[in-house]
């Protein structure tokens, strides 16, 4: 399920969004879309921390104690690739919203067309943009982009996604762990080593003892019998790239 939180005050106006949004997953199956709505933005915030950020948010702007902007920021500190739309019944604040990176700026009352266009874009984008995984989690579909990828660890039941900014996503897998990984496989960044992690030599901070040391934390085993292969494809690597070893 990719998960979409909306968050008002109003809660007359908060049911109006989360019907439209209904209406527009009941026209789009494919998506497989799960709507989360919040009354206030501080409850909003402790589900985050508690369970985790949403690939897209849809935020009112005026909500008093901690208003759609501030909401935001906080949102993006923790993660920049969430998708943020504003809606408002003031167009006063479309600048601000600019500080946050947000993806849309809708005033209220909200029209289906411009809502479901709105939609249609960052759906559209979050599939087609360069780089975009869909990991299904537990509970969630996380969307993750390979060049946040510094290692995965195959386990017997789930794929551990570790990324940047100290952040990991634990994936479910049914097959194998080359499955798991397959749409990584043909990247060149990548870099599989034995049978259950694959590396980003971008974030290989150095090689040595047979271990690969990387950016952030993690030490990587390197198999004995694929040293040699792993350190000449690493090495080559390099060299293409001009990296600093």
């Amino acid at each position: 399920m990719l998960q979409i939180a909306i968050c008002d005050d109003q809660i007359q106006e908060l049911n109006e969004v989360t019907t439209l949004l209904a209406e527009y997953a009941r026209l789009h199956p494919e998506a497989a879309l799960e709507l989360r709505p919040f009354q206030s933005g501080h409850i909003l915030l402790e589900y985050i921390r508690a369970q985790g950020s949403f690939p897209i948010y849809l935020l009112d702007v005026m909500m008093p104690d901690l208003d759609g902007l501030a909401l935001g920021a906080v949102i993006r500190e923790d993660d920049p690739d969430a998708v943020i739309i504003y809606f408002t019944s003031s167009p006063d604040y479309a600048v601000d919203s600019f500080s946050v990176q947000a993806s849309g700026y809708l005033l209220k009352p909200i029209e289906r067309a411009t809502l479901f266009a709105q939609l249609d874009r960052v759906l559209n984008k979050l599939s087609w943009e360069q780089g975009v995984l869909t990991m299904k989690t537990r509970d969630r579909v996380s969307l993750i982009r390979p060049s946040d990828i510094r290692y995965v660890e195959g386990t017997n039941h789930t794929a551990i996604f570790y990324l940047s900014r100290e952040r990991t996503v634990t994936a479910t897998k049914r097959g194998s762990f080359h499955e798991a990984v397959a749409p990584l496989l043909n990247d060149e960044r990548f870099l599989r080593v034995g049978t259950s992690f694959l590396v980003n030599m971008l974030y290989v901070d150095s090689m040595e003892q047979g271990c690969f040391l990387m950016q952030e934390g993690g030490k990587i085993l390197i198999p004995r019998l694929k040293r040699s292969e792993v350190r000449d494809r690493f090495l080559d690597f390099s060299l293409r790239r001009g990296l600093n070893l």
